[in-house]
């Protein structure tokens, strides 16, 4: 199929790029959403599968005061072709994007040429058609009846997939490859390789006010707590693993005692080993805030995404992605990534993947996003490439 970029509709690509971008799909608004869900299960309604729209799994969040809600999200998309098919394939992207629906990124910009800017064009926009033409491009194929896939488009990748994950494993499960539509890690094209992992955490802090000027040592400082767990949690910090504390809420007037704080804070383990040894210190760590300040705390939150390393047989699939890309004169390289996206749950099923399958551009998550236009074409070229060799043996 080394002609494939020549059956590949690249102004029908770009149309559906624009007309998706103009879509607002902030994780939080559910009204674009629901839009841009509606939308992508017209487009994707061309394949020869099922399309439906699955209910997020219920998320909860800690408020500023400490206390538990259910965060709402998008449905999710999810597209099932020869489900009774002995070789099958999972097929990832994400509807959402990190600019919310009263952000100014709302607007599409040609740079020049070959370079379009706006929001979601690149990450990952742009990459959910990569997916679809590479599919269509497939169907087309003589290799086409002998792979499945599923497909998934989440609505809440952006912030870690907590009401998609337990779908990812589900349809991850039994896989022979997975491919993951990702923007490529560089414009160049070179793909993510391994992946640290990531977690985050909400710690809550309950102590006792008092008069500032009164009685002060009647009351328990819970920002002082806090900012004690800051200084001991910096410690921690690895070569396997860095700790962000980022937002610190709570205290009330300045002649009050604050009896209430909540703590966030980011960590990006290298290992797994390091993710749980982290978690455990942490528990520890809390045993000893509390004496130390006669606080209570309370603990939410953890690694959800484990780190991405790739075995043998990932391996294979990204050697296969670029001899599938010689074959079509593009030159595949790839180099690990700080980052996380989907790939690194999927890694975590046991199943090998690519995670950068999508366009080339750059910028993303800011205003300056852009994607190169004829990536589009050439990229899914590639991923159809890739799915007939996988429908033709390889990757046993």
């Amino acid at each position: 199929m080394n002609g494939t970029s020549g059956k590949i509709d690249s102004a029908a690509m770009l149309a559906q790029v624009q007309a998706w971008s103009a879509i607002n799909t902030g994780t939080a608004n559910l009204a674009g959403l629901a839009e841009q869900a509606r939308a992508l299960a017209e487009a994707f309604a061309v394949l020869p599968g099922t399309v439906e729209l699955v209910d997020p799994a219920p998320v909860t969040a800690i408020a500023a005061n400490g206390a538990a809600f259910e965060k709402p999200h998008g449905q999710h998309l999810v597209v099932r072709v020869r489900p009774q098919a002995n070789r099958r394939i999972l097929l990832t992207g994400h509807m959402d994007t990190v600019f919310p629906a009263d952000h100014a990124f709302q607007r599409q910009t040609w740079l020049d040429g070959e370079t379009l800017n706006g929001p979601g064009v690149a990450d990952m926009k742009g990459g959910i058609a990569v997916m679809l033409h590479a599919l269509m491009a497939f169907e087309a194929s003589a290799s086409a009846g002998a792979l499945g896939y599923d497909i998934l488009i989440n609505s809440d990748e952006e912030t870690g997939s907590l009401a998609s994950g337990a779908l990812i494993a589900e349809l991850a499960a039994g896989k022979l490859a997975a491919l993951t539509y990702e923007p490529a890690a560089l414009p160049d094209g070179t793909l993510a390789h391994e992946r640290g992992g990531t977690g985050n955490y909400s710690i809550t802090f309950t102590g006792k006010s008092a008069h500032a000027g009164r009685n002060p040592h009647e009351g328990r400082n819970a920002i002082v707590a806090a900012a004690d767990l800051i200084l001991r949690l910096k410690a921690l910090e690895t070569a396997e693993i860095t700790i962000n504390p980022a937002k610190l809420e709570g205290g009330a007037a300045n002649n009050v005692v604050p009896d209430h704080a909540v703590l966030r804070f980011n960590v990006r383990p290298k290992t797994v080993e390091a993710g749980a040894a982290f978690d455990h210190a942490l528990t520890h760590l809390l045993i000893d805030i509390q004496a130390a300040h006669e606080v209570a705390t309370h603990k939410h939150g953890g690694v959800t995404r484990p780190p991405k390393k790739v075995d043998a047989r990932a391996q294979q699939l990204f050697d296969l992605v670029r001899e599938c890309g010689a074959e079509l004169g593009q030159d595949i390289r790839w180099q690990s990534s700080g980052g996380v996206c989907d790939g690194n749950n999927i890694a975590a099923c046991g199943v090998p993947v690519v995670d950068t399958m999508g366009v080339c551009g750059g910028a993303i998550h800011s205003p300056d996003e852009y994607l190169i236009v004829p990536s589009l074409t050439t990229r899914a070229a590639l991923s159809a490439r890739v799915i007939e060799r996988l429908a033709q043996g390889a990757l046993n």
